[in-house]
């Protein structure tokens, strides 16, 4: 039997301590966090609903935002365009926008010429314009060229706004249908959200994806998911989560990480693949392109779709000095100026009012006072009181894609001297189109005096022009932090392309350069021409950025040198990585072009035939490509092939001199010598430095029995080059041709400047 006393008091003591662990258990449980192995999981993209119960404000900036409404399915509440069967005109067409079984629908010519009805998939911005999608075969889609303009709500044409002196028709790359009005390699990156472009090179298709259609809160701050589970944690347990479980970070930073964050979508660049959250180096996934001619005016200012990174990094705001991020005057989430049309409060943050917001300053008229409207070059109209605003001086700008006025940001004082020496705009002559340059230079010097500070464009414009000053000047300027990285590493190119023995003396040091923008402009700048600059190319191959390994193994592999043993891992490491960023970007006419110069290189010919003729055939203005064809047929043994494509090239190009040498050359194999006598006289003519050419001449006026002028290259030869080499050709010549007393005379010189060839005293012995 079982006693029950005993038993009931087993129950009770259990039941006890059951109650009084019970509430330490509680507290484990609630308090104790166990170790948590997903912290360092790859995060993943949750969409913007997540955010909004913690980030309501942020949130309502955003909704509404140039950002959120980046791109939508086409619908009655996204589209802005009018569609009741209205016809619009536009590049000698008339076309019509209409509705169809609920769909939106323009009527216009397709990519064959013929006028077609296509259905709008998507949407695109909403102000000052909205371009309309369509999807095409391929995973293709495609930017309508016919635009909403929705702040005067009437339609326009693209090509009469941007292209007015071209014939843009369906053959032509610039085309609705082609590749330069294609969304996923020219728009889809900066519209969407974690865009995957999925470019399949081999089928020349598309298989495009996005976590969401906009620009949404993980395009900015990078994939959420680690972050929710940080949220979810009590405040002590959060530690093992950096930044708070978001890959990006936007606080806590200084303003050259900040404007970064920003500029893989405002900023003119390249792409080296789809953007990988995990690295924060712009330079891992981008390369900004440099504010040069000619995209950029030759002082930086913007001139073709140039968007603000270039322009507002060059500028003293960004500056060490000032250290001025985007979010200084945009609410970021909103993409609205802080103090709305208040815009001098923006300026006032910093600038004393009493010395800047003064018309001693300005010297224009206040608002309200007497004097009339002025209108700019670009058709805005100036009331009185506008030229008071900072943004008007310093800040000007033009109209992009017909209607979009974006000013540049680069902040600069204006300079109407610099636009009487080059040409350049000035915000003077921009608001007072009807005046001269001379006329608001000298209202300056009145106003401010003679003085003016040295600009970049000086240096640049000298280096140009061939000027030996120009060396210093561009030393000066590298050397000097008061001037921007870009502006700086633009001034190692040039030092490069002008100035190649003045670069040669520093180049070590600026490939040492701690920032990524230094290195590759250096790297860039390199001309191999000796052994020791290749020996400075292979470190780079173990950079820890992306876009200055693969620059370093393209620039190795265009010089077709012999990788050395303890190199050859990281060079075919890096040249593997370039290699998929030329797949990347295989979509675009130029991406196959450099794509088919890596398979000339790896001595591919047949699929560097195949993508030189694709890039042609996407563009048929990319007329430099048939040279690049014309070798390739050369190199097959395809002479008569290789001789029409080089007769293409110079129909576009007939005062390329390496050219013309080598079609010389060609021909010349191809037994056709006087025409090839022509080419090479063409050549020299236009080049007349190049020793090579003066040597290929004489032999080929030596082979045809003119022997005056084959005397005469090879002297010329000489001038450009006296080594032995050169004075042996010229010997050999009169030995040749029995030209005994010239020969001697040749002989005895060259015995005395080189005394150690045995070979000149058998020579002068037979002479003798």
């Amino acid at each position: 039997m079982i006693n029950t006393r005993r038993y009931n008091r087993i129950i009770a003591v259990l039941s006890g301590a059951l109650l009084l662990f019970f509430p330490i258990y509680l507290l484990i449980k609630t308090y104790v966090v166990p170790v948590q192995p997903e912290v360092n999981q790859a995060p993943q993209f949750v969409g913007r609903e997540t955010c909004v119960e913690c980030h309501l404000q942020e949130y309502n900036d955003w909704l509404g935002s140039h950002h959120d409404r980046a791109m939508d399915p086409a619908n009655d509440s996204t589209v802005l365009g009018d569609f009741n069967n209205v016809t619009i005109q536009g590049n000698g067409m008339t076309h019509r926008a209409f509705k169809k079984d609920g769909k939106f629908m323009i009527h216009t010519d397709g990519a064959d010429g013929t006028m077609q009805d296509f259905e709008i998939k998507y949407v695109f911005g909403f102000t000052p314009l909205q371009q309309y999608l369509v999807e095409f075969d391929g995973g293709r889609l495609q930017t309508l060229p016919l635009t909403w303009n929705s702040v005067d709500s009437v339609w326009y044409h693209m090509v009469d706004s941007i292209y007015k002196d071209q014939p843009i028709d369906h053959n032509n790359w610039l085309h609705w249908t082609n590749q330069a009005q294609n969304w996923n390699s020219m728009c889809a990156d900066c519209h969407s959200t974690n865009l995957q472009k999925n470019y399949d090179v081999a089928t020349d298709t598309y298989h495009t994806t996005w976590s969401e259609i906009d620009v949404s809160c993980e395009a900015c701050h990078g994939p959420a998911s680690n972050h929710l589970k940080w949220a979810a944690l009590p405040e002590y347990a959060r530690d093992g989560y950096e930044n708070t479980g978001l890959p990006v970070k936007t606080s806590g930073i200084n303003n050259e990480q900040y404007v970064d964050n920003c500029a893989r979508c405002h900023s003119r660049r390249s792409a080296l693949g789809d953007l990988d959250y995990s690295s924060m180096n712009i330079y891992d996934h981008m390369i900004p392109s440099l504010p040069d001619v000619p995209t950029w005016h030759i002082d930086g200012q913007i001139l073709e779709e140039d968007y603000v990174y270039a322009s507002f990094t060059q500028s003293k705001m960004y500056s060490k000095k000032r250290e001025v991020k985007c979010n200084d005057c945009h609410n970021v989430h909103s993409g609205k100026l802080l103090f709305g049309t208040d815009y001098n409060k923006l300026c006032l943050q910093c600038h004393v009012g009493e010395i800047y917001d003064s018309p001693k300053h300005h010297f224009h008229k206040e608002a309200g006072m007497a004097g009339e409207a002025v209108i700019s070059q670009v058709g805005i109209k100036y009331e009185v009181g506008s030229g008071t605003l900072c943004i008007n001086c310093h800040m000007h700008g033009q109209y992009y894609m017909g209607v979009d006025y974006r000013r540049d940001h680069s902040f600069r004082i204006p300079r109407p001297d610099l636009s009487i020496k080059y040409g350049v705009p000035n915000a003077c002559n921009q608001c007072h189109a009807n005046k001269s340059n001379e006329w608001s230079e000298s209202y300056i010097n009145q106003c401010y005096g003679k003085s003016r500070a040295f600009q970049f464009s000086e240096a640049f414009d000298d280096a140009r022009n061939g000027k030996p000053e120009a060396s210093t000047e561009l030393m000066s300027m590298i050397d000097d932090e008061l001037y921007t990285r870009n502006i700086r590493s633009l001034s190692i190119q040039y030092l490069g392309a002008y100035f190649q023995d003045s670069l040669k003396t520093e180049v070590e040091d600026y490939l040492g350069n701690l920032y990524p923008d230094i290195r590759l402009a250096s790297l860039r700048a390199i001309q191999l021409t000796d052994q020791k600059e290749l020996d400075l190319i292979y470190p780079m191959l173990y950079d820890d950025t992306k876009a200055i390994r693969t620059e370093a193994a393209n620039t190795l592999l265009s010089a077709g040198v012999e990788i050395p043993s303890k190199h050859q891992k990281a060079y075919d490491k890096a040249i593997s990585e370039y290699k998929q960023t030329l797949l990347y970007n295989a979509d675009f006419p130029t991406g196959k072009y450099s794509l088919g110069n890596y398979y000339y290189y790896t001595n591919d010919l047949a699929k560097a035939e195949q993508f030189y003729r694709k890039a042609l055939e996407q563009d048929q203005e990319l007329h430099f490509i048939n040279l690049n064809l014309a070798f390739v047929y050369s190199k097959l043994g395809k002479n008569e092939l290789s001789e029409s494509t080089f007769r293409e090239y110079f129909k576009y190009n007939d005062s390329d001199a390496a050219a013309l040498y080598s079609f010389g050359l060609l021909l010349s194999e191809m037994k056709k010598y006087d025409e090839s006598l022509q080419y090479l006289l063409k050549s020299y003519k236009l080049s007349p430095n190049r020793p090579r050419v003066a040597h290929n001449i004489a032999m080929m006026y030596d082979f045809m029995g003119n022997k005056t002028e084959a005397e005469k290259y090879l002297t010329k030869e000489i001038d450009l080059v006296n080594n032995y080499n050169s004075s042996s050709e010229l010997l050999r010549f009169y030995l040749s041709n029995r030209m005994v007393m010239k020969a001697r005379n040749l002989a005895q010189q060259m015995k005395k400047d080189y005394p150690d060839v045995a070979e000149l005293d058998q020579v002068l012995e037979s002479l003798n």
